[in-house]
């Protein structure tokens, strides 16, 4: 399948996948407070910031893997890692259960069991180039998490209905993508011994790359609700939540299609075919994100209101700050596995732990000069010096000699 044939097919499911969450969002704003999203979205993040290296990342690896049996240690491998990483988030969930005098952190290991599976079984479905499947597990992930979401409000579940329910989507999700378990646990030592060297720069590189990542979301949440309350950690969370679901969509859809072509094509560089394919992808989408932002910017705090409640007025505000953010951040989505292909992870770990940084600084400084909108504001305008840079480099990329 062509390049934009599997993207539009995986495009025609995130669509569908995002279309359900959009369309119940104002039923779950009045089913659940601002302050009861604020814990689910701390809860979402550390359970993500620990799911998405429950495999070391061995997952990613699956798409350049030699042939079949390399494969099939691979998967073995981070079956074995998601294991001992859920067993590690039991512990850990126990632990802040306790800290917290709380149930739902007990909910931590069954989240990272559930999204390290889908990421799993998405990766092996991208090598297998299965994108019908992709696109109908995407759907069953994120439309039906906040179908159940909704449903959970309304039984009047609270904070544990909204964690545990796309939890469930998850698991279902992995479970369509049919994740190959039979025989896992029989694959020979060596044979797994010989896939982790052979792909070590995933654990050693892309890991702290991913996990750095997600961190920057928990400790973004975790300083709002210290500073604000969380109250505000819910306006941030449900505003970011909203603002990147059309990254999820896309991105998602032109990365799964994009990783396998680069990897294909470059056998661990950048050929000019690929570094063209990654030019038009960022002109492609920058013309997508620029009416995303003026729209932003005009009417943000309006929509929100109408659309999710008078009390949700603050997350339209937060909404026209992070404006700028969101566009770029919309073009760099799916941008991610290029410097994997190109064979390019620890420049890639160095930029974003820079980027990481400067968010984190700036949200901070904008919390405290002026709240919620000021961070929104400083983060905007850092971030844009930030990927304007990212763009550059990948646009310019030496190229392997013919």
């Amino acid at each position: 399948m062509g390049l934009r044939r599997a993207t539009f097919t995986l495009l025609a499911g995130g669509l569908a996948a995002q279309a359900v969450p959009l369309l119940l969002g104002p039923w779950l704003t009045r089913l659940y407070t601002p302050a009861d999203f604020g814990t689910y979205h701390l809860f979402a993040a550390v359970a993500a910031n620990l799911a998405v290296v429950a495999c070391a990342r061995y997952e990613f690896a699956l798409p350049v893997a030699r042939d079949d049996d390399e494969a099939a240690a691979l998967r073995a491998l981070a079956l074995w890692l998601l294991a001992g990483s859920t067993a590690l988030a039991a512990l850990g969930g126990a632990a802040w259960a306790l800290a917290s005098g709380q149930g739902w952190p007990l909910w931590l290991p069954l989240a990272v069991l559930a999204l390290g599976a889908v990421s799993l079984a998405t990766l092996a479905a991208t090598r297998a180039q299965r994108f019908r499947a992709l696109a109908a597990s995407r759907v069953l992930q994120h439309g039906g998490g906040a179908l159940a979401q909704a449903l959970a409000g309304w039984a009047q579940a609270g904070v544990t209905g909204l964690i545990v329910a796309p939890l469930l989507a998850a698991l279902a999700a992995a479970a369509l993508l049919r994740l190959r378990l039979a025989g896992w646990w029989q694959v020979s030592r060596e044979r797994l011994r010989d896939a982790a060297r052979r792909h070590r720069e995933f654990p050693l590189l892309n890991t702290p790359h991913a996990f750095t990542g997600a961190l920057q979301d928990t400790v973004a949440v975790s300083l709002v609700a210290a500073v604000l309350g969380p109250a505000a950690a819910g306006f941030w969370g449900l505003t970011l939540r909203y603002l990147k679901a059309p990254a999820t969509l896309v991105g998602g859809a032109v990365s799964q299609a994009l990783y396998p072509r680069l990897a294909a094509a470059g056998q661990g560089g950048a050929t000019r075919a690929g570094r063209a394919d990654v030019r038009r992808v960022m002109l492609a989408l920058a013309a997508v994100a620029a009416p995303l932002v003026l729209a932003l910017w005009i009417g943000a705090p309006w929509a929100f209101a109408a659309v999710f409640g008078a009390e949700w007025r603050g997350a339209g505000d937060l909404a026209r700050a992070l404006a700028l953010y969101i566009g770029l951040h919309f073009v760099a989505s799916p941008l991610g596995v290029v410097t994997m292909a190109w064979n390019a992870q620890g420049w890639a770990l160095k930029l974003a732990l820079a980027g990481q940084g400067l968010f984190v600084a700036a949200l901070a400084v904008g919390l405290v000069l002026g709240g919620l909108r000021g961070a929104g504001w400083a983060v905007s305008a850092t971030m844009a010096v930030y990927f304007g840079w990212y763009f550059w480099r990948l646009a310019s990329w030496p190229v392997e000699a013919a």
